[in-house]
């Protein structure tokens, strides 16, 4: 079905949805790589007006990627729950903007529509949305998830701790973890991306973390970021494994790329449900998305990266999980080049995120040949505080020393904590006061009584030392 729109005497013809979102989508270098975006900013313009007296319900009706050849189309379809959807069924995708802007769109509403919520129709509304709507909705909309830390509760930002290494040597990523545990980072997790993805070093890593833990006593979770299968056996051999980890993406092709699919993803959860390490009604599940992922993997159907962005969420809702985050800026400037377009995107993801009812994060970051800088990721880090964002990634200096990009450092979330008010996680938080890191007003104390502990609390949790 083809749609249209008439600027000036001007005919603008959309031969199909997928073209239509990609014309409407604000300009990124991945659709440009593409070849699937607006030849010029009247094309979009056009593209946006037709996309906004969209009915919603269009997306019920018409796939862009086929069920019958693709289990993410196929999950959405079967996910949809239509009562959820009735509320907002007869409106416009215009109309769907304006009703989520109004007082009527409060976070009750939000959360019982968000099962009836497909994710074309989330990123269709985010590409007629300014910056200020993106922020506006997405901080309406909290979603609270647990382990031993809550996350996601209004007016709080959990972060986390990215103690990352080169060469995964034990005692860079301890004296990492520490230096942001002194920080008042990790409530969200204590992560670790494996410079190799082998099976001991598996182990090893969730053993090391599983170790600060205990001898810490730190109310929070922890996680090695190896690939889900690794993390099957590991937990077969009977590691500590807290959350289960797994990049994802919007095809059935795309994921096929990481090594998985959904059977895959489901025996993780029941693998790592069956440890009994996480407490009833809480969540152990961890996923990783990015804008471009399917386009860099051939797998986006001709879609347009953001609309294959907010398809990984349906992936990601299915299993309940307790961390989602977008590594908006990771993937390189052939997807987002610069400052402006990854913050952009990076609230178009935490918006479409939330309204499709997932606890979303960002990690705020850029690859060193972007044309982007702290500035950008300064900015970025105050819209996501003002939107509600569940939680940063953060490490040393801003710079991930293994991962070779820029992030947030540990300052950054001090800054965010102190200046934007934004506290740490109840459990979190009074840990931090009760090991005198930060004080009674939340504030970072003198490390002066606190460091000394820590660094010989590390050399006693190094492998073959004393206990």
């Amino acid at each position: 079905m083809a749609y249209a729109t008439t600027i000036e005497g001007t005919r603008f013809t959309f031969p199909d949805l997928r073209s239509l979102l990609a014309k409407a989508t604000p300009e990124r270098s991945g659709d440009q790589l593409a070849g699937l975006c607006a030849e010029g900013p009247v094309e979009r313009l056009a593209a946006q007006i037709a996309l906004a007296d969209l009915p919603l319900k269009t997306f019920l009706a018409e796939e862009l990627i086929p069920s019958d050849q693709d289990e993410v189309s196929d999950l959405i379809a079967r996910r949809h729950d239509a009562a959820a959807f009735a509320p907002v069924s007869a409106l416009t995708v215009g109309a769907f903007r304006e009703w989520l802007l109004s007082p009527a769109a409060d976070a009750t509403a939000l959360a019982a529509l968000s099962p009836g919520l497909t994710p074309e129709m989330v990123a269709a509304v985010s590409k007629i949305c300014r910056l200020q709507d993106l922020v506006a909705v997405a901080a309406k909309r909290p979603v609270v998830t647990r382990f031993r830390s809550t996350i996601g509760l209004p007016g709080r930002l959990a972060t986390r701790n990215q103690p990352n290494h080169p060469t995964d040597s034990s005692e860079g990523i301890l004296i990492s973890a520490l230096d942001g545990l002194l920080m008042g980072s990790g409530d969200a997790v204590i992560g670790v991306n494996p410079a190799t993805d082998s099976l001991p070093d598996y182990i090893r890593i969730v053993e090391l973390l599983e170790t600060l833990r205990l001898r810490l006593d730190v109310p929070t979770q922890h996680c090695c970021l190896g690939h889900v299968t690794v993390a099957i056996e590991a937990m077969a051999r009977g590691a500590p494994v807290d959350l289960v980890f797994q990049s994802v993406a919007g095809s059935q092709k795309a994921n096929a790329g990481f090594g998985v699919d959904l059977a895959v993803l489901r025996e993780a959860s029941e693998a790592a449900r069956s440890l009994g390490r996480c407490p009833a009604g809480g969540q152990f599940m961890y996923f990783e998305t990015g804008q471009g992922s399917a386009l860099s993997a051939d797998a986006n159907w001709g879609v347009d990266q953001q609309t294959m962005e907010a398809r990984a969420y349906a992936v990601a809702r299915e299993f309940d999980p307790l961390l989602v985050n977008t590594v908006v800026g990771f993937i390189g400037p052939e997807y987002l080049y610069n400052g402006k377009q990854i913050i952009r995107a990076g609230l178009e993801d935490h918006f479409c995120g939330k309204l499709i009812g997932l606890p979303m994060g960002v990690d705020v970051c850029y690859t060193n040949h972007a044309d982007a800088d702290g500035e950008d990721m300064d900015a970025l880090l105050t819209l996501l505080c003002a939107a509600g964002v569940n939680f940063v990634i953060t490490v040393p200096g801003a710079d991930d020393v293994m991962l070779n990009y820029q992030s947030l450092s540990h300052h950054d979330a001090v800054f965010a904590r102190e200046t934007l008010g934004r506290r740490p996680a109840p459990e979190f938080e009074a840990w931090l006061r009760d090991v005198r890191i930060t004080d009674a007003q939340g504030r970072l104390a003198s490390a002066a009584g606190v460091l000394p502990q820590a660094l010989a609390e590390a050399s006693r949790l190094l492998p073959g030392r004393a206990a």
